[in-house]
């Protein structure tokens, strides 16, 4: 067993703790410490385990150290309210920074208008400072330390989180930690550097002098972007050799076999925590452990590093929570959430990809079984975490339906991911949806999708053909999904424009950096002119906004759906209309959905969830209710129970 760094004297002296804030240290280190020992234990113990322990904990004593005193604050008032993530008063928006209000020292400006949302977490999508030309949306990073200069400097972005954090709004900002850009400082200095130190770099990414590992590699890997990244190594002519490229050639994927990697992105996930940042949104966590003969995705060395991560972010910083973005199958999904030795040890947060899909597959099947089946068979979260649900973001969308699931309902899952594809892409017959085909696979035949929510809703080829019924039922199905994403528990997320009903945007096309990449037809920039009408009932943008702002509040004031109330969905006896009741002791809430364009019956005869009552009421419009009930096209209605 290594030597323990738990007293202060074991940290460096140039630390200048004093002896209050070493003690508070000592107490939060000697509380996790099994949490750090056992991942790190794991990960590396054929190095020096003691050497590397003592490198990671200084790297948080370093962060804890140089924490300004608002934010030791802001931990302490996290510490006294875990679940301050979990309540069903907070709710989520995403934007890119310059398509929102342009400018970090210009989004203060904008801050009425999310508060009207009810907005109290706001993901900025990538600000750090990208590669410059194609840079997969801000995704392939140069400086982890500096932000992209087209938004602002590093002060205006804590400058930024200050206010932010003033106005009851946390602040989300992404970290690419399973690879840099090829430009970054390491990877330069992995290529160029003729030093021992300079080629120290080489050991942070994955470099082949030939084909022969690649090749066996590639043996069990999928491509992600197979129409304009094909393959996952890339030849680098400066030293003759072949480097990992999961996704595109300038993006190099980290080794984190290599400690110091995990030292080195430790130390950049406090950084940002210094910087005002409350939620670290790990970006492609799927992929950072490679196994020969695997998928190289969701291997438990990747769970292990997240593991890290949070027991040591926790010791710098507990007023900071991770999230994992794993856009995975459902039985891959959970365990990112903490499972076995781990629960409650992994991330705080993870997007509920799986609940996103079954959504947009109930609404083009009007049917609620797959739904229903695909959350019943999802395991159980740990009670201190919390899903993020969302109906679209700024990616695409993928077909996670697996094939266990869909038989489980009498579907053939290859046929049904095609179904959805057509049917969402407008070639399927009947099909209201307008979007476009992302990265088709021709070996799987695998099809993603491209779209804004109010597109795929079918607002976009209503308003086209000038049917005004239509746009009537296309409104109606928007309402429907944001509702159920707000309904279920945890974070609901409002992607930038959904809120007022924006369409696809074909104007990427115009950008030679862009028009390869069809997602940027749902990353619309703001229509500020459309926004004005969000207040005028007649106006599309009035009746989304309204009714999105209506479904805000109502769940904003019933703590029934705190992420902690267990969630079940249920059969009640029309497949046609998905139910599902969240129940516990504070409180209940069944949510009825009629997902297809005709009226639909449900009977809640019977229905003793409840307990005793004498009477039911819906949540969002307060009218009392039968127990026989008619929903009207693509009605939602949140029945709660009347003492």
């Amino acid at each position: 067993m290594p030597a323990i760094p738990r007293a202060h004297h074991d940290l460096p002296e140039w630390l200048d703790l004093s002896p209050l804030e070493q003690q508070i240290f000592d107490v939060r280190l000697e509380a996790l410490w099994a949490d750090v020992l056992r991942p790190v234990a794991e990960l590396y113990g054929e190095h020096d385990l003691g050497q590397v322990l003592e490198r990671l904990v200084t790297v948080a004593a370093r962060a804890y150290a140089t924490r300004s005193q608002e934010l030791r604050v802001l931990d302490e008032r996290r510490l006294s309210q875990p679940d301050w993530f979990q309540r069903s008063e907070l709710v989520g928006y995403v934007c890119y920074t310059d398509r929102f209000s342009g400018s970090f020292a210009t989004l203060p400006g904008r801050l009425d208008y999310l508060g009207e949302l009810g907005v109290g977490y706001l993901h900025l999508m990538p600000v750090l400072e990208p590669r410059e030309g194609a840079n997969d949306g801000g995704y392939a990073v140069r400086d982890y330390r500096a932000t992209d200069p087209r938004l602002g400097s590093m002060d205006e972005l804590r400058a930024l989180a200050t206010t932010l954090r003033g106005r009851g709004v946390s602040l989300v900002v992404d970290l690419v930690c399973n690879h840099t850009a090829r430009e970054h400082e390491w990877a330069r200095r992995a290529v160029t550097g003729t030093t021992p130190e300079d080629l120290a770099y080489r050991d942070y990414y994955f470099f082949y002098p030939d084909r022969e590992q690649p090749d066996r590699w590639e043996a069990s890997l999928p491509e992600v972007f197979p129409d304009f990244a094909p393959g996952n190594f890339t030849w680098v002519p400066e030293i003759r050799q072949w480097v990992w490229t999961t996704f595109n050639d300038y993006q190099w994927d980290l080794n984190y076999a290599n400690p110091r990697v995990l030292e080195e992105m430790l130390d950049v996930i406090c950084y940002l925590g210094n910087a005002g940042v409350e939620v670290v949104r790990l970006d492609a966590v799927a992929f950072m452990w490679k196994r020969l003969g695997t998928t190289c995705q969701n291997q438990p060395e990747a769970h292990l590093i997240l593991q890290a991560f949070r027991a040591l972010t926790r010791l710098a910083m507990p007023g900071v929570i991770l999230l994992a973005e794993a856009i995975v199958s459902p039985e891959d999904l959970v365990p990112y959430l903490g499972q076995g030795a781990a629960t409650a040890k992994e991330c705080e947060l993870a997007y509920h990809n799986v609940y996103m899909v079954a959504l947009w597959s109930a609404l083009a099947e009007g049917d609620a079984r797959l739904l229903t089946h695909t959350l019943r068979a999802m395991p159980q979260i740990p009670p201190s975490v919390a899903w993020l649900t969302y109906a679209r973001l700024h990616d695409d969308i993928g077909w996670a339906v697996t094939d266990d699931n869909a038989a489980a309902v009498g579907l053939d899952g290859f046929w049904h991911r095609s179904f959805l594809s057509d049917f969402y892409s407008g070639a399927h017959p009947g099909s209201w949806a307008v979007g476009e085909v992302f990265q088709e696979n021709p070996v799987t035949r695998d099809r993603r999708i491209s779209g804004t929510l109010a597109s795929l809703c079918g607002l976009e080829r209503a308003q086209a053909e000038g049917d005004e019924a239509a746009v009537d039922l296309a409104i109606r199905r928007i309402l429907l999904v944001q509702g159920l994403v707000l309904v279920l528990g945890g974070v609901p997320l409002i992607y930038m424009g959904d809120e007022i009903g924006l369409l696809n945007d074909h104007s990427y096309l115009a950008d030679p950096a862009l028009a390869e990449d069809n997602r940027w037809i749902h990353r619309p920039a703001m229509d500020w002119v459309a926004a004005e009408r969000r207040h005028d009932p007649t106006t599309v943008e009035g009746q989304v906004f309204g009714g999105l702002q209506r479904l805000v509040r109502t769940r904003q004031a019933l703590p029934q759906l705190h992420a902690q109330t267990s969630t079940e969905a249920l059969s009640l006896g029309n497949d046609a209309v998905f139910a599902l009741l969240r129940t516990g002791p504070r409180g209940h809430v069944l949510a009825l959905a009629n997902l297809t364009a005709s009226p639909q019956h449900v009977s809640l005869h019977g229905f003793d969830r409840f307990g005793p009552l004498s009477g039911l009421r819906d949540a969002i419009t307060g009218d009392d209710l039968w127990w026989e009930l008619t929903l009207e096209p693509y009605q939602q209605r949140w029945v709660t129970p009347t003492p």
